[in-house]
């Protein structure tokens, strides 16, 4: 396979993107063009807020030819669709791609995870490998695994924030407590607390393939959970509260996740930089007093109990 290589301004990296796509190109990235620079400029932002800018000064766009495409013509096509000059992009060059198994390749990057002395997550595609048995059968301790395929979820137990939350809940879940988990993604955090002695578990999930990916994961780890949409969400309470977002959503939730945390039960929040976490927490006052439980690589885990 080839790749397009082209350069653009800031203005014009939004439309041609979706021009090439339009025009047939297989996926599109925009890079900055002045990465490793004096010039490289950080572009952050979270869900919920509209960036002040949609791309870099100097943007490196990059398309995914299908085979047999005709670059020129491509281009071409795109740059009309975009309202664009072609002339602009007249240095475009043409790069090969090396066959690969992405699939394989990307999933090699997320090995077996220690969560403790006694939890570990296991990658399913780690299920047959001899080394992770021998590295589990290793710790005396490790009395629980949980069989992992976060499919197109978040939550493969690897990001600090779900690293916390799952410590947390290996730490501090009360037995038999009924649990919900706002924004559950792959599931990991409902079928740990499942796993750690809880008792009705909930998981809830904007995203349709994340509610789907928390039942696969549930049956292959043997445990029973309820997985839904938002609007699947009945009235009630719950003694644990577990939400591993982001601080915007977080904020935004605040009324609806404190309303949830029964009387003297708890609320997990993760998703949180340590420089967010003072607003996080106020945005939590008016219900629950939250602290910092514990942090990990720039990122903290704040929890508190109802009165």
């Amino acid at each position: 396979m080839r790749e397009l290589v082209l350069h653009c301004r800031e203005a014009q990296a939004e439309a041609l993107s979706d021009a090439l796509l339009e025009a047939g190109v297989l996926s599109v990235s925009v890079e900055d063009a002045d990465f490793g620079t004096e010039e490289e400029r950080p572009l952050f932002g979270e869900p919920g807020t509209e960036p002040e800018v949609q791309a870099w000064d100097h943007n490196r766009v990059v398309a995914l030819l299908p085979d047999g495409a005709d670059p020129a013509q491509l281009l071409a096509q795109a740059a009309v669709e975009a309202g664009l000059d072609p002339a602009l992009f007249e240095g475009w060059t043409l790069r090969d791609v090396p066959d690969a198994d992405w699939v394989r390749l990307t999933q090699s990057q997320f090995g077996p995870i220690q969560i403790s002395e006694r939890l570990w997550i296991v990658p399913s595609w780690h299920r047959d490998d001899p080394g992770v048995a021998e590295a589990i059968a290793a710790t005396p301790e490790a009395s629980i695994h949980i069989e992992l395929d976060p499919g197109l979820a978040f939550g493969t137990g690897s990001h600090p924030t779900t690293h916390l939350c799952l410590a947390w809940l290996e730490a501090e879940l009360p037995q038999g407590a009924n649990v919900l988990d706002y924004g559950c993604g792959s599931g990991i955090l409902a079928i740990a607390a499942r796993k750690l002695g809880a008792g009705e578990t909930l998981a809830v999930d904007i995203d349709p393939q994340a509610v789907q990916a928390s039942e696969d994961n549930a049956r292959t780890n043997q445990v029973e959970l309820t997985a839904m949409l938002p609007e699947g969400l009945s009235d009630g309470t719950f003694d644990v509260v577990v939400a591993n977002i982001l601080s915007n959503p977080l904020k935004v939730l605040a009324p609806m996740l404190a309303g949830r945390v029964a009387p003297g039960g708890a609320l997990v929040l993760s998703g949180v930089l340590e420089r967010q976490a003072e607003e996080v927490a106020a945005a939590y006052a008016p219900w629950i007093a939250l602290s910092v439980w514990r942090a990990r690589d720039g990122w903290v885990c704040l929890s508190g109990r109802k009165a």
